[in-house]
């Protein structure tokens, strides 16, 4: 379903839906995950447009990259070079999470190139992760609680791609407003077949934090049309984080899905895509 892209110094596995020259390039969250995560999800964007999923840099069936090349600078370079790859004109970059980060760096690094970016659960720098723990200490139902308390633990540990597996879908309750939602097995069923990446992950984890994550000074270099989508129940990357995304990029638009928390294109899925097909109207 897939095949590799030559960027210089890696090839980048990508699987491609929908046809046309203006392209949507989705980035996954993680690190250490792949393009599964999206599942259908996104899959109407491919009516009207070419939506090109991407396995990055080391993730996925991407092929391995030196780990000092795991940084959102090069995930961001990788972005810019994907776009030459593919001949791409007119394209989009919507990142969600992890994604987000990648893709608010490529924004700022390589400001007029993409027709627009997608930041979806995104922050502009680290003092908005900060929370997190707060977040931990009153989530509820209990149980749940000491569930995902012990699989961020386990990251340092990762070393098989069962270990990431199970770690996921044991943080996946934290990610969603309702922690109990049946969507979550959603989830698992878009995964099943997912290629994950423990070293990744656990180089990410043993850093404690992402480097050129902090750029919150540097907003007002985007130069291009931004939206920012966050869930009013974030408890990861707060809507607050959003706000500041859309305050610090000129003429930034910013929508804030009220039922949802970190997986808002899976738990307000229409409304999700509503906001993305508007903005991929006006922006193509």
């Amino acid at each position: 379903m897939g095949r590799l892209i030559d960027i210089g110094d890696t090839c980048l596995h990508v699987e491609e839906r929908g046809h046309g020259e203006f392209a949507v390039i989705a980035l996954h969250g993680g690190p250490g995950l792949d393009h599964t995560e999206f599942g259908w999800w996104l899959d109407p964007l491919a009516d009207d447009h070419r939506l090109v999923l991407v396995d990055q840099r080391s993730q996925g069936r991407s092929l391995p990259s030196p780990p000092e090349t795991w940084t959102l600078e090069r995930y961001a370079a990788d972005v810019e070079a994907l776009a030459g790859a593919l001949g791409l004109e007119r394209y989009v970059v919507l990142g969600h999470s992890f994604g987000a980060f990648v893709a608010l760096r490529h924004a700022i690094d390589f400001p007029g190139r993409p027709a627009g970016t997608i930041v979806s659960a995104g922050v502009p720098s680290a003092r908005w992760l900060e929370g997190v723990e707060r977040e931990l200490e009153i989530f509820e139902p209990a149980d749940l609680r000491a569930q995902v308390r012990s699989a961020w633990a386990r990251e340092a540990d990762a070393a098989t791609q069962e270990d990431v597996r199970s770690l996921l879908f044991d943080q996946l309750p934290f990610h969603f407003a309702d922690p109990r939602s049946p969507r979550i097995e959603d989830v698992r069923i878009a995964m099943v077949g997912a290629v994950y990446a423990p070293d990744v992950l656990r180089a990410a984890a043993a850093a404690g934090t992402y480097g050129g994550l902090d750029v919150e000074d540097r907003l007002g270099a985007v130069s291009h049309p931004l939206l920012v989508i966050s869930g009013r129940h974030d408890r990861v990357t707060p809507p607050g984080a959003g706000e500041a995304i859309a305050a610090g990029v000129p003429g930034a638009e910013l929508v804030v899905l009220e039922d949802s928390a970190h997986m808002a294109f899976i738990e307000q899925p229409g409304e999700y895509l509503e906001a993305v097909g508007a903005f991929l109207a006006r922006v193509g």
